[in-house]
């Protein structure tokens, strides 16, 4: 079985889809099933020097960008250049598991669109609007669109040729996502006997907006979404505007797919939501899978002692208690309402003689250097100390810093840091950070990692410190819940696990009234869920060391159960073989 990922992220990971591909292909199950792996996308950049066209371990093989052009690859791909006025890169690259140490090198192609062939575009946007209803003509300026439909035909022309066209393998061709959706629709148009389309939904690219846009968020969305659905209507009925989202026709034309697979339950209400063809198609729940590694109490305790020192680096004082948050601070995370627990646990801990400091790790402004990390920490005492503009707030990391220094400035046993860097280690975080310190330890020095999103189709990050023993607070929206409520099984539940809900709301409200949900009423409800939550997690955090080694069983034993192996197994094989064997 050969199996093609279209993707942005064909080169390096930058953000979910890359670490769903590395935790499938790096597991026993997927190499004793797949044959061969070949990531698709885009070229990005023509100005990277050649070692690099492919990652930093990446063996180029054919480039007509770099003049590497051996005979063997020139027959397959010059003639497909030649047709669509295109560039074309192939190799290899090693994709790793940072968490197992595995690697697997993968195939991977990429087409240089910047320029193409005018006329067979057209000819191919022309198709997409007669079978699809896809009106490319209102997105041509936005070249993320652009760019995906442009990959499509030669994308599929010369993926062809390196599979052989009289091949008999079966290809198994993954859009993931809305950017493989034209090159999905291009098998189609085609319908080559041995190629079967999956739609790999990592989430519902019309819905993010409408949820993170609305101030009712994920506490208006899945209320209409469930009353909708139940009066027959979609999203285009109640949302009408959704039709402005250039991503909007791609995802909704994943009905004509062979099959469909979705990361998470909710992501399966938003499909059928979308459109009512989705409610005849087969959708397999195809969760991702977790770290699941087994850690000794001293191990953890080290890395939690690492997290204490930097905390009493930065305030003076080595606090009981860590909390963190790693994920970019955007509006879907729903950061604010971490604010809210931590508002009122703090008389709890108070009650108890007890300290807490939460780390906010992530950014929106891409890695700093580290000679402007440590100038930021000499100057103005970065990262408890914040100056608005580029090398620090930026990007929309200015609203984020506001709401942490209200807090400080009104709290005293737990105090917020926003590190808003990427990575988790003293030559890029400063030098109050412990020498010794590795990204690890913030994932295995956790006492509690947040994710109280509002929109999260799965949500891995939230339970990476799951097997290390860490609590995990997490919104019932979430995609990685269902996976724990399958995994846990029938029972009394899971103390690692403290579920957030969020979508209580009177039951007499009807769609128009939850259309127009002020701030107001989706303040009371967080600010209710928020002292349940706080009360939870006030008595469970672990006082004593049996507590915190039963956490750490309890957490290992569900991570196992979550985890890439069990996934691909259990779900995403079986599904794979069932799109396979499609007529």
């Amino acid at each position: 079985m050969i199996v093609v990922h279209v993707t942005h992220e064909a080169v390096e990971k930058i953000g979910g889809i890359g670490a769903v591909i590395a935790g499938l292909v790096n597991t026993d199950a997927y190499a004793e099933a797949v044959s061969r792996t070949i990531l698709l996308g885009p070229l990005f950049n023509t100005d990277e020097p050649v070692d690099r066209r492919l990652g930093a371990e990446g063996k180029v093989l054919y480039s007509s960008l770099d003049g590497i052009e051996p005979e063997q690859y020139v027959r397959m791909f010059r003639a497909v250049e030649r047709t669509y006025d295109v560039g074309i890169v192939y190799g290899t690259r090693v994709i790793d598991d940072p968490y197992t140490g595995r690697e697997t090198e993968a195939e991977v192609l990429l087409v240089d669109v910047f320029h193409y062939n005018q006329d067979r575009l057209n000819l191919f946007k022309a198709e997409l609007w007669k079978k699809f209803k896809i009106p490319s003509a209102d997105f041509e300026s936005i070249w993320d669109y652009e760019q995906y439909v442009r990959l499509a035909e030669p994308g599929l022309e010369a993926i062809n040729r390196l599979n052989g066209r009289e091949a008999h393998e079966p290809m198994l061709l993954l859009s993931h996502e809305y950017m493989g959706m034209p090159t999905a629709l291009k098998a189609e148009l085609d319908g080559g006997p041995h190629v079967r389309t999956v739609f790999y939904a990592h989430e519902v690219a019309s819905v993010r907006p409408i949820v993170e846009d609305m101030p009712g968020h994920d506490t208006m969305f899945y209320n209409v979404l469930q009353q909708a659905t139940d009066a027959g209507q979609t999203i285009e009925d109640v949302f009408p505007g959704v039709r402005s989202n250039y991503k909007h026709s791609l995802v909704k034309a994943a009905r004509h797919c062979d099959h469909v697979f979705a990361v998470g339950d909710y992501v399966v209400d938003e499909l059928r939501f979308l459109d009512r063809h989705f409610d005849r198609l087969d959708i397999d729940l195809v969760y991702n899978g977790i770290p699941a590694r087994s850690l000794t109490l001293a191990q953890r305790q080290e890395s939690r002692g690492r997290m204490q020192q930097y905390a009493a680096n930065l305030f003076g004082y080595r606090p009981e208690w860590v909390f963190t948050h790693v994920a970019r601070p955007v509006r879907s995370k729903g950061l604010w309402r971490d604010l809210r627990v931590l508002h009122e646990l703090e008389p709890m801990l108070s009650e108890r003689d007890e300290r807490a400091v939460y780390f906010m790790l992530g950014t929106l402004a891409g890695q700093r250097k580290p000679r402007t990390v440590r100038q930021m920490e000499r100057v103005y005492g970065w990262p408890v100390a914040h100056e608005v503009g580029y090398p620090d707030l930026a990007g929309g990391e200015e609203d984020l810093w506001h709401m942490f220094d209200a807090f400080n400035r009104d709290h005293e046993n737990i105090r917020v840091v926003l590190v808003n860097q990427w990575d988790w280690r003293r030559e890029l975080c400063g030098l109050r950070m412990p020498e010794d310190m590795t990204f690890a330890d913030i994932r295995m020095g956790t006492d509690v990692e947040f994710g109280l999103s509002v929109y999260e189709p799965f949500g891995i990050s939230q339970f990476e410190g799951l097997s290390f023993g860490a609590l995990c607070l997490v919104s019932n929206v979430c995609g990685c819940m269902g996976s724990a409520r399958k995994a846990i099984g029938a029972g009394d539940g899971f103390d690692n696990v403290i579920e957030g809900d969020f979508l209580r709301v009177p039951a007499a409200m009807t769609v128009p009234h939850l259309l127009n949900m002020p701030k107001a009423l989706r303040d009371e409800v967080e600010a209710s869920e928020g002292r349940r939550l706080a009360g939870i997690l006030a008595e469970r955090l672990p006082r004593s060391e049996a507590t915190l080694k039963r956490y750490m069983e309890l957490g290992y034993e569900l991570a196992e159960k979550m985890s890439w192996e069990r996934v691909v197994r259990d779900y995403f094989l079986p599904s794979l073989d069932r799109a396979a064997s499609t007529p």
